[in-house]
């Protein structure tokens, strides 16, 4: 592969308008594409075909169907002591009311005094004997308006929301608290402003690395346009496969991490060549084929990660993993083929001008080539001291490090599962002022009912099948009230709303699902009938167990993986089982870590603690397994050069670890960057990814690969390089430093050319061009 590279690296950069040109027209078709009109909108929803509530609530929308619009929420709450009924309110209510049904896409809104419904354009709806006013009693302060508009809540057109919101804010003058919640609300966009922020610390960072704003400026240039190609292809997929709008920013959080990572390995390996005497073409070809080659490996590696999700059979985070897939997928084709080109458009400017200074002032010489490496030598120096230290005290590091991080860890053992609600908003948001309103005077439950569905063959059957079914539901302790809520038409489908004692996310719901699941059996077989439990607090209760069901499967997945790739790499089975357990040790870290910040609100950097987001232990997994494999093979790698070409075990460690340390930090400062600039995010999803994403690669980084991984390499000394005689036969000989290209590539070299030594930049030797 790394002569494949080789070629492809010098092809670009002799032609490399033409490369450019071809990346450019895909970025330009790819994004055109993505904005043609009428493109359908990404969902909000997370659902998971075949579990017992979605399947449920499949049938109810049959069985009972609905005009297939969206509902929302016009929370009123008068001042203490007062009460809505009182006259000024009660007619700011009415005309409040009045203009809400003439909203262009309001099919319907219903008066909270007196439970009637008015119809578009202000017409009222035919009186419905059955219907009472909608206030929280005994003080009858709070009421609401349930307002039904047109399409899903993601279609709902900015103009209505901004139109309820108008009226809301004029009801507000007559002395009226007035909060919006459901489909009223305009959606908050998925990412802020903040996510600048990393990519400005990238910058810095690639700053201080190269010294060089050209050499700074190419990996994010390159990230840019490889997020750009692959979120638009992402949002263009979203016309044939439903997926949430998460999907496409994991592939832009992904995408600029790994697009700048990838980018920042090559450069280095280019940068060190020209600043050893090589020409621009020639170090150009070497850099994508032996740091290519790295960037390849790794990068298949967080792609079979990614893809490996379609594997636990849950279609919202195939869906994900695909996308964030396949925008890492670009960021590698363009390390090794824009990139080449970009870096032969900027030919000697890579280095700076220290740098060129420098390099014009050296003599191509046996001499001159040597002042080069000194320098260099003297700067490795200094960046191995870290490597030193844990080197000459093995023992105390690893007992340090992995008692920190099973500290770290014990959170995990609280871990509690849910999506989030409108109760994990910002506090000054109007649907989280909705939501406490609604909870604080009728219930935590309110705002989470559970929806009990009751199917006979015979109508006859029905009322006696729903009179038991209500009646038992009433006599649980953990029940507030229950009450029909709709029927078929034949009345043989029957459903019932439940209101719980407890909120939505309450682990005290989850058991109380559980249990009227358990009693259902009795009361099916006692009257016949076919019982449920859905609504939407079911459903995320089933999707948040078949998560953490499929987190085992797919841990065992990913280290199978881990096992398989880094053996064939390191040609080691040690190296690979010890890799594994500091994986272990770095995703068990990062849990704990998410669990005190964001449900057990430590540190207070959050304003409301709230269960954890369902999908994001098995996505942190997916992710880090991938990052963690990229560095472990940046790190290890060198060292194990070190040790083929004759070094002693804990030399090679140390040596390998100098090769490496100071790209690895640098890579892992940007992506944690890069990461944690979407924790300020508005939405809590893409806030608690991005958290859990910068936390994991700061500890696997800098803990597990930079500390643990040459600890334990040196304890381990020769055996850490064991692999059985008949293994070595079968196994296949990947080259991911490109040792054989260099070999071939001082074989061919010209004989007559000048001599030039060039510092070796995979063993820390010379090697003859």
């Amino acid at each position: 592969m790394a002569s494949l590279l080789y070629r492809l690296g010098k092809f670009a950069s002799h032609r490399r308008w033409a490369v450019l040109i071809v990346w450019v027209v895909l970025l330009l078709a790819a994004a055109g594409a993505a904005f043609l009109p009428d493109r359908p909108p990404l969902g909000e929803s997370i659902k998971i075909p075949g579990t017992a509530a979605q399947t449920a609530i499949d049938e109810l929308s049959e069985r009972i169907p609905t005009s297939g619009g969206s509902t929302g929420r016009m929370v009123f709450a008068a001042p203490e002591g007062k009460k809505l009924t009182d006259p000024e309110y009660a007619a700011a209510i009415g005309t409040a009311i009045d203009a809400v049904s003439k909203v262009p896409g309001v099919e319907a809104v219903v008066n909270p005094l007196t439970g009637q419904a008015t119809l578009a354009g202000g017409i009222p709806a035919p009186s419905n004997p059955k219907a009472t006013p909608v206030l929280a009693p005994p003080s009858l302060r709070v009421g609401f308006a349930t307002v039904q508009l047109k399409g899903q809540i993601t279609a709902i057109p900015a103009e209505a929301q901004a139109s309820l919101a108008e009226i809301a804010g004029t009801a507000r003058a007559s002395g009226l608290q007035v909060e919006l919640s459901g489909a009223a609300v305009k959606q908050t966009p998925a990412i802020g402003s903040t996510e600048g922020l990393g990519v400005i610390v990238a910058l810095i960072v690639l700053l201080i690395t190269f010294g060089s704003m050209v050499a700074a400026g190419l990996p994010l240039l390159t990230a840019i346009l490889g997020i750009g190609i692959g979120v638009s292809l992402t949002t263009i997929a979203s016309s044939w496969v439903e997926m949430t709008s998460t999907a496409p920013i994991l592939a832009l959080m992904l995408g600029l991490a790994v697009g700048i990572d990838y980018a920042l390995f090559i450069v280095s390996r280019h940068r060190k060549q020209m600043a050893a005497g090589m020409s621009v073409n020639e170090s150009i070809g070497r850099a994508t084929g032996t740091a290519g080659s790295a960037v390849v490996f790794a990068g298949l590696t967080v792609v079979i990660a990614l893809a490996a999700l379609t594997v636990v059979g849950i279609p919202f985070l195939s869906v994900m993993g695909v996308a964030a897939a396949g925008t890492v997928a670009i960021a590698v084709l363009i390390a090794i083929t824009l990139l080449p080109a970009l870096l032969s458009f900027a030919g000697a400017r890579i280095l700076g001008r220290k740098g060129r200074a420098a390099l014009a002032s050296t003599v191509v010489s046996d001499s001159g080539a040597r002042t080069v490496v000194a320098a260099e030598g003297e700067d490795k120096k200094r960046g191995n001291r870290w490597g030193a230290l844990v080197t000459k005290y093995p023992i105390p590091v690893l007992l340090v490090g992995i008692l920190g991080l099973l500290v770290m860890a014990i959170p995990t053992t609280k871990l509690h599962l849910s999506l989030p609600d409108d109760g994990v908003k910002s506090l000054d948001a109007t649907n989280r002022k909705a939501y406490d309103l609604l909870a604080d005077n009728f219930g935590p439950g309110f705002n989470g009912p559970l929806i009990i569905t009751v199917a006979v063959d015979d109508a006859a059957k029905g009322q006696q099948a729903l009179g038991t079914v209500l009646t038992d539901l009433t006599a649980i302790p953990d029940v507030q009230n229950a009450a029909v809520a709709g029927a078929s038409v034949d009345k043989t489908f029957y459903a019932i709303s439940v209101v719980p004692q407890s909120g939505p996310s309450d682990s005290a719901t989850e058991d109380l699902v559980h249990n009227i699941r358990d009693q259902a059996v009795g009361w099916g077989q006692a009257t016949g009938s076919r019982i449920a439990v859905t609504g939407q607090t079911a459903v995320v209760i089933d999707v948040s167990e078949k998560l953490a069901a499929a987190l085992p499967v797919y841990l065992i997945i990913v280290i199978g993986l881990a096992l398989v790739l880094l053996m064939l790499v390191f040609r080691s089975i040690v190296v690979p089982i010890k890799a594994a357990l500091g994986f272990l040790l770095s995703i068990a870290a990062a849990f704990g870590s998410v669990v005190a910040i964001y449900q057990w609100g430590w540190f207070g950097l959050i304003e409301t603690p709230a269960p954890i987001v369902a999908f994001l232990p098995i996505l942190l997994t997916g992710v880090l397994f991938g990052l963690a494999m990229d560095y472990e093979v940046f790190l290890v790698s060198g060292m194990r050069e070190s040790f083929v070409h004759g070094g002693d075990a804990k030399q090679a460690v140390r040596s390998g670890f100098t090769h490496g340390a100071r790209v690895v930090t640098a890579a892992a400062i940007i992506m944690t960057s890069v990461f944690a600039g979407f924790i300020l995010a508005p939405d809590t999803i893409i806030a608690s990814i991005g958290f859990a994403l910068g936390f994991g690669v700061l500890i696997d980084a800098f803990v597990v690969r930079m500390t643990l991984v040459p600890a334990a390499m040196t304890l381990l000394g020769n055996a850490a390089w064991y692999l059985p005689k008949w293994l070595q036969k079968s196994l296949p000989n990947v080259d991911i430093e490109g040792e054989k290209l260099l070999t071939i590539l001082a074989e061919d070299h010209d004989a007559s050319a000048p001599e030039v030594r060039v510092p070796d930049v995979n063993r820390g030797k010379h090697a003859k061009l």
